[in-house]
């Protein structure tokens, strides 16, 4: 990477972790681009090369670590472990994520972390079975669809879910939201090859199948 690339990128994180300290004093809409600069011990033109507005800031530092959230997810074993990781590394970047989904009219960041969480879970599937998506299912290309559809259904209640904890909605520690998220996965999910074995702890997957409804 160009040494000048490097500079704009401790720039930019720098600009952040003002932003972040600037967010511990005022909330989102009183902070000015005047304040976060002086707070990096820089310039308003300097941050006005790095980004639009003070919005612009936020939406490329929770895209930073939504993906360094995934990667953490990623090193988990199981969907439990993954998602206990993801929520205690979120926990520690609580104030930005609630600033940023309280600023989120648009639901523009929603809709980014659902696109990050379905590729996630469709690359682990794939990875796991060495097939694509479309040719997990062997009963034809309805069932596959179907598939499909839970799959993203789900994805779509685990972003709600997090936005609602991150924003005190909802309460619980990341281990409780995590195990409620794999509660409330689809039996049908559950059954996919391969996709058991990796993505639910045993003590789970032995609980579920005492569960009238859930294929043994």
């Amino acid at each position: 990477m160009p040494e000048q690339e490097k500079k704009q990128g401790r720039m930019k994180y720098c600009l952040a972790e003002a932003m972040k300290r600037c967010m511990k004093k005022s909330p989102v809409e009183k902070i000015t681009v005047k304040e976060i600069a002086e707070e990096c011990g820089t310039t308003r033109q300097t941050f006005y090369r790095n980004f639009q507005d003070k919005y612009d800031l936020i939406n490329w530092y929770f895209d930073k670590i939504l993906q360094e959230s995934f990667e953490h997810m990623g090193e988990g074993k199981t969907v439990y472990e993954g998602l206990v990781n993801k929520f205690h590394y979120i926990e520690e970047e609580k104030l930005f994520f609630r600033a940023a989904f309280k600023t989120d009219d648009q639901n523009s960041l929603r809709e980014h972390d659902f696109r990050l969480i379905l590729q996630f879970y469709t690359e682990r599937i794939e990875e796991k079975t060495g097939r694509k998506l479309s040719e997990q299912m062997k009963s034809g290309r309805k069932l596959s669809e179907q598939m499909k559809f839970l799959l993203e259904m789900y994805c779509q209640g685990s972003i709600y879910m997090t936005v609602q904890w991150v924003l005190g909605q909802i309460k619980g520690t990341p281990e409780q939201i995590a195990r409620s998220l794999v509660d409330a996965m689809p039996s049908q999910l559950e059954q996919i090859p391969l996709f058991v074995t990796f993505y639910l702890p045993s003590g789970l997957l032995k609980y579920k199948q005492n569960i009238p409804g859930h294929a043994g």
